[in-house]
């Protein structure tokens, strides 16, 4: 019999009924005593503009405020193994990337912990608006009282005197009832102060012309080799990443001036937002945005995302770009310097940056305009050492700035470093384990991490609104350097596919292993002269131009594996390195990679462990009950593939007939059955050939089904996924 207590199996017998009496909001308990009302506070979710502005009063009781909660991601050990996995050339992982909806069963927030969460906002009388598809962001409105009661926050007026702007805030950190702590990451829109600006700039004096002044995809295509990779975008998605809107007529004329077609652009409004009809001063953003990815991968479809610019706006755009999976490249060209920012908010944002990782997106970020001072033109100011969020964020390939020089054939002729353009270190996030190379120390990520044309002077030419009317502008900014790298991934995707490859994902791995070979030299363009505020560029790596500009043949050739300091790519059949890949097969590292049914991963003494301490135990209550215990895995093409565990049945039931079950799934596929008829004195192994999977992403699952009398235990250990 299972060494669980009376009382408790008792109160299992109960719960149920408790459960559908109270509805599916019963999850969170309200405090009834002072020991059981304690709260723990939320760091980092006080806006740091409150330490330097001057309060003028409290925001009435009334006043309407919409939030954010954001949930913890779990299992992040093995989501940090994972993304190293799928992205390492050699990894039988490499490529394997995951759903939506494998990510979320593996790493996102449970639906307990979201139901957990609603029911708290619903008892502080918030109304829950929505919840996001990858179950990491709850949305909730309610009045400051409401808010102040649900956060113990107090919200107070205040005054930016630099920025002659007045924002409300809250006070003192947020705090949540001690049973949410470990659900709950942060709370997202407490303030109204940060907000995102564009990475765009103009030369002096720049009025509209008539016709085309600058570059246009001619130019800048042919210095960069994007014409030579044969490839004009077609399969490739790109989402835009905005807080404006655009004139799909500007798009056209752009189009037809430079003899280019493609997919129409479509708007993908976030919370409502759509400012397509009415654009605001942003619109020369994300018309620069669409037009340089035009002319760089024409035939790519385009999503411009349009989000309302706030810390909210952003956490959700982030969550619903990932939820629907669309895209395999997102291009942003706005940000906020990390000091201007809550940390709290950064990082669940990154949470959505890592499910982009792991769903094979990449990302390319503005690294920014206002050189390694990126607080230059905000409340923290220009006396502060700072990079841009998000191109800090280690999931994101942070852009950087350049000059550049053609020939008259349209060829490259030279290139240094724009004078403005964003780099530094960050103060956020640490260093990645492949931010490895020349030129870069210390234990924190730098940006960025590669570079193009930025500066106007050198600028694109692009057709927009004036102030009056559109006309022919000549822009540039680190907000032009980032669509080009995705136009490039988007070229780079198609000729993967083509290849029978996977799409580039998470690109700074890679491109960090190439710039660090042989090979670096036809990959890049070396970028050695010029700096910014407190940054000079030299050979290799540096905090103005990372490791340069691409050369796009010779980098698609690396990254498809025909180069040097790429490594070898796994040829299109699969090919098979010999490996095992379920995470913490023994179960020692308690419930890391495995997703289960309360207690059954434990070190309990009433059933020995195969091996070591833990072990998963399934069912043993002697009464109706239900376990499972589910982990999944992405198996290479062309391996063979076997599914080991050591299993020890122990039962009180008696005879040939099976009570008590346990089946084995790969994915809706039963496996193997065994019931209580099967009960053994030990342990005993058990092989099943997954051959018949290899190439897809697989969960392998256990549920045990125990009747209403006579337990029977069924006890795993020693798992093993086994590839060669």
């Amino acid at each position: 019999m299972r060494p669980r207590s009376l009382a408790l199996a008792s109160a299992l017998a109960v719960l149920p009924l408790t459960v559908a009496s109270l509805g599916a909001t019963a999850a969170y308990a309200a405090p009834t005593s002072n020991a059981s009302a304690a709260r723990v506070a939320l760091p980092n979710t006080v806006t740091p503009a409150v330490a330097h502005s001057q309060k003028s009063g409290d925001v009435p009781a009334a006043q309407q405020i919409s939030v954010a909660v954001s949930l913890k991601l779990r299992n992040t050990a093995e989501l940090d193994r994972l993304l190293s996995a799928l992205s390492t050339k050699g990894s039988p992982e490499y490529g394997h990337y995951l759903t939506p909806a494998q990510f979320t069963e593996r790493f996102g927030p449970t639906q307990a912990d979201v139901d957990q969460v609603r029911s708290y906002l619903a008892d502080q009388g918030l109304k829950v608006t929505s919840v996001s598809a990858n179950r990491q962001v709850v949305n909730a409105t309610g009045s400051n009282a409401q808010i102040a009661k649900a956060f113990g926050t107090h919200e107070s007026r205040y005054v930016d005197q630099q920025e002659n702007k007045t924002f409300f805030a809250n006070d003192a950190a947020a705090s949540v009832p001690a049973s949410l702590a470990q659900v709950v990451q942060g709370v997202t829109g407490l303030n109204n102060k940060t907000v995102r600006t564009t990475r765009l700039a103009k030369p002096n004096g720049s009025t509209p012309h008539a016709t085309p002044n600058g570059f246009g995809p001619a130019q800048y295509d042919g210095a960069y080799n994007l014409n030579k990779i044969s490839a004009d975008g077609t399969g490739s998605t790109v989402a835009l990443w905005e807080f404006d809107g655009y004139s799909s007529g500007n798009l056209k004329t752009y189009d037809s001036q430079f003899g280019l077609s493609g997919p129409a652009v479509s708007t993908v409004s976030v919370d409502g937002a759509n400012y397509d009809s009415k654009p605001g001063e942003g619109q020369g953003e994300v018309e620069l945005d669409s037009e340089i990815v035009r002319g760089v991968a024409p035939k790519a479809q385009q999503l411009v995302y349009e989000a309302p610019n706030t810390d909210q706006g952003e956490l959700d755009m982030a969550a619903q770009i990932v939820s629907e999976n669309k895209v395999s490249v997102i291009s942003i060209s706005w940000g906020s310097c990390e000091p201007d920012t809550t940390a709290a908010s950064m990082t669940a944002v990154d949470n959505s940056f890592k499910q982009a990782a792991a769903q094979g997106i990449s990302i390319f970020s503005a690294s920014g305009d206002d050189g390694s001072r990126d607080c230059t033109r905000s409340t923290s100011g220009s006396s502060v050492k700072a990079v841009d969020f998000p191109a800090s964020s280690p999931h994101n390939t942070g852009v950087g700035g350049t000059n550049l020089s053609v020939t008259g054939s349209n060829g490259y002729s030279s290139e240094s470093a724009w004078s403005t353009a964003g780099g530094g270190v960050s103060t956020q996030f640490a260093q990645p384990s492949w931010q490895t190379g020349t030129g870069i120390s210390g234990s924190m990520r730098t940006v960025p991490d590669v570079s193009s044309n930025a500066d106007p002077n050198s600028g694109f030419a692009i057709y927009t609104q004036g102030t009056s009317s559109p006309g022919w502008q000549v822009y540039g900014g680190t907000s032009a350097a980032a669509p080009l790298w995705s136009g490039y991934a988007a070229l780079f995707n198609q000729k993967a596919k083509a290849a029978g490859q996977s799409a580039l994902g998470e690109a700074n791995p890679k491109l960090y292993s190439i710039a660090n070979g042989s090979g670096y030299g036809s990959a890049f363009h070396d970028v050695t002269s010029g700096k910014n505020q407190d940054y000079s560029t030299k050979s290799g790596y540096d905090q103005v131009t990372g490791w340069g500009s691409p050369a796009a043949d010779g980098l698609s050739t690396a990254l498809l594996g025909g180069g040097s300091g790429g490594g070898t790519t796994p040829p299109p059949s699969g090919g098979c390195t010999s490996a095992q890949l379920l995470g913490n097969a023994g179960f020692e590292s308690g419930s890391s990679t495995w997703t289960s049914s309360s207690g059954v991963i434990t070190n309990d003494s009433g059933e020995a462990a195969h091996s070591g301490s833990y072990k998963a135990w399934l069912d043993g209550y002697g009464s109706a009950h239900t376990d499972t215990l589910s982990q999944t895995v992405s198996i290479p093409a062309g391996c063979k593939a076997s599914f080991s565990f050591w299993l020890h049945i122990d039962t009180a039931e008696t005879g040939s007939t099976a009570y008590d079950k346990l089946t084995v799934q790969a994915n809706s596929t039963t496996v193997a059955t065994y019931s209580n008829a099967n009960a053994a004195a030990g342990y005993v192994q058990k092989t099943i050939d997954l051959s018949a999977f290899a190439g897809k992403t697989v969960t392998l699952k256990f549920t045990g089904v125990e009747d209403s009398s006579q337990q029977t235990s069924f006890v795993i250990d020693d798992t093993a996924l086994s590839i060669s």
